[in-house]
């Protein structure tokens, strides 16, 4: 709260609490931490519940909240105080939040909504991951397109960000990769179908392995071969891996995404053998069938696998490595792992094989899971070979926006470039636009509609207000003139309050590694921005009317803008 330097409501009622009414027995940030949105904006625009004041004062809560009611003070911020049964109900002084919010937006411009919470502190992203020699498929989307977004949120609040593509360039696969090549595939072969021709030999792989048991022990040798430096093995490895990261980075530059290190699993391997030694000297390190394990039966979880019985490492093996040379390289304050959902088990297991080698940092490994991407209600399993590449989900998505621009409005200068700016965000925000958790389906007729939520919405709205506001050539300025009061409407003071929002909104969603809470505040105030725009004419010839209204617009656009580009979205000016 102290490090908040934009308007906060919250903040001047807990005060309020504290130097008015005199509370007993809770403190300024408790009040705060109470306070809420009403469901309807007709109660208030922000409510004290005075259930748990009841056990303090041995009173109703319907009475507490009159009783409070009599004794608030008004603030220059806050118009009234209503007690309406057990809330107490506040509603802001229109003309004052108007002139404080969009003073603020007029002056910070581009950094509306920056704070320096981070003070500089270190945020390890640990995001993306494809698997070399696999395709870059439409299953990686979330993982790329969240991790993006939080490390532009973190960012933006004055974290150090680490972006880290922990590629997928080791273990198990490439023993099957290695065995399918030299079994049905050849070099001029991978040189023409690259990737693809991977993918086919992946694939291969599993239909005959499931015939013939036989082929999975073949692939363990070649993984071993691999891991023991065998000549012929390393340069297979190499080369399938230059294939994967020549087609990565094409996607990597359709989306602007771009990372501050790719040491993927194989740059730990030399750092294994540690965290071995280091397990058996603190006596973590047992034998099972042969196989290493760290015992987890106490807190309710299967054994940690560490070395299997070939001496082979694994998963939990190289992300314990990696999690101790992060700390020691970067001195994380946080270290984010944005992966599925279906490996939760997995980072609960050797998050708590850290806290066991006694690091008390183990609790700042923290893994952000998300759900399922289905394209029109399809699951995808690349062992199956069923799966649909992001550059050509991408590709396709910039294709049939540009059509859609050449129906609507053929003559617009640049459209390849707002078309690909249009279409990457309808991808982006199809995948940003709901809770993490849930399972996104990605279906092109939603994600392309420019009337409904959507990521095409929200930049046609950003170009409409930056037409509006270049028919009058508006200059912003952070000592303009104009006049609060004349946005006394209910359509422009609903806009003033939801772009009120915006700072809290963008701390909420860094608390809780959410983007979906910025895309949801940006629907709602695209929404209000339009409701506004259709009741209320904005160039008139009453001047000062125009020029609050112009005020308006420009803090719609600006904050549309910022919030966009902390979802990785471009905000393009004509559409």
């Amino acid at each position: 709260m102290g490090n908040n330097k934009y308007l906060d409501c919250k903040e001047i009622i807990a005060t309020l609490f504290v130097t008015e009414v005199k509370m007993v027995g809770l403190d300024q940030d408790e009040i705060y931490a109470l306070l809420e949105y009403p469901p309807d904006e007709k109660l208030g625009d922000l409510a004290l519940p005075c259930f748990k004041f009841s056990k303090i004062f041995k009173k109703p809560p319907h009475v507490i909240a009159e009783e409070f009611q009599a004794k608030i003070a008004s603030s220059p911020y806050i118009q009234e105080a209503i007690a309406i049964g057990p809330y107490l109900n506040f509603r802001f002084a229109p003309n004052k939040l108007a002139e404080t919010v969009l003073k603020k937006i007029l002056t910070t411009r581009e950094r509306y909504g920056a704070q320096n919470i981070g003070n500089g502190r270190n945020i390890v992203i640990d995001y993306s991951a494809p698997n070399i020699a696999k395709p870059f498929h439409v299953g990686h989307l979330s993982s790329t397109v969240i991790g993006n977004s939080l490390y532009k949120l973190f960012t933006f609040l004055g974290y150090n960000c680490v972006g880290v593509n922990h590629l997928g360039d080791w273990g198990t696969q490439f023993g099957k990769l290695i065995t399918a090549y030299n079994k049905w595939g050849s070099k001029l072969a991978v040189e023409e179908g690259l990737i693809q021709e991977l993918m086919r030999l992946y694939v291969k792989f599993h239909e005959e392995a499931e015939k013939d048991p036989v082929l999975e022990d073949e692939a363990r040798e070649w993984f071993n071969k691999i891991e023991n430096g065998n000549q012929e093995a390393m340069e297979l490895w190499k080369w399938f891996k230059e294939i994967s990261l020549e087609e990565f980075q094409k996607v990597y530059e359709i989306l602007d995404i771009t990372f501050d290190s790719t040491a993927g699993e194989s740059f730990y391997n030399d750092k294994i053998e540690a965290v071995v030694n280091e397990l058996k000297e603190k006596n973590l390190l047992e034998e099972s069938k042969g196989a290493s394990i760290v015992n987890l039966d106490q807190y309710g979880m299967p054994p940690c696998l560490i070395l299997k019985k070939d001496g082979s490492s694994l998963y939990a093996t190289r992300d314990i490595a990696a999690a101790l040379y992060r700390k020691k390289t970067y001195n994380f304050t946080k270290n984010l792992y944005v992966t599925g959902i279906a490996q939760s088990l997995h980072f609960q297991q050797w998050f708590k094989v850290v806290e066991l080698m006694g690091y008390e940092w183990a609790k700042d490994l923290i893994h952000i899971p998300f759900g399922w991407v289905n394209l029109e209600g399809e699951k995808l399993s690349t062992r199956k070979g069923k799966v649909v590449l992001l550059e050509d989900l991408l590709e396709t998505t910039i294709k049939r926006t540009l059509e859609i621009i050449n129906e609507k409005n053929p003559g617009l200068v640049g459209k390849e470039e707002i078309a690909k700016e249009v279409g990457v965000g309808a991808v982006i925000f199809g995948a940003l636009s709901v809770n993490r958790i849930k399972d996104v389906t990605f279906s092109w007729e939603e994600a392309l509609n420019f009337d409904g939520e959507t990521g095409p919405y929200l930049q046609y709205t950003h170009a409409r207000a930056c037409s509006i506001l270049r028919k009058v050539a508006f200059e912003p300025d952070s000592n303009l003139d104009f006049e609060p009061k004349r946005l006394d409407d209910q359509a422009a003071l609903k806009v003033v309050k939801t772009l009120y929002l915006f700072p809290e909104k963008i701390v909420a969603a860094s608390n809780e590694y959410e983007p979906s809470i910025i895309s949801r505040y940006l629907i709602s105030l695209a929404q209000d921005f339009n409701g506004f725009y259709h009741e209320c004419q904005v160039l008139v010839e009453d001047k000062a009317l125009q020029q609050a209204r112009l005020v308006l617009v420009y803090a719609v656009k600006t904050t549309l803008a910022v919030g966009l580009g902390l979802l990785g979205i471009k905000a393009p000016e004509r559409m």
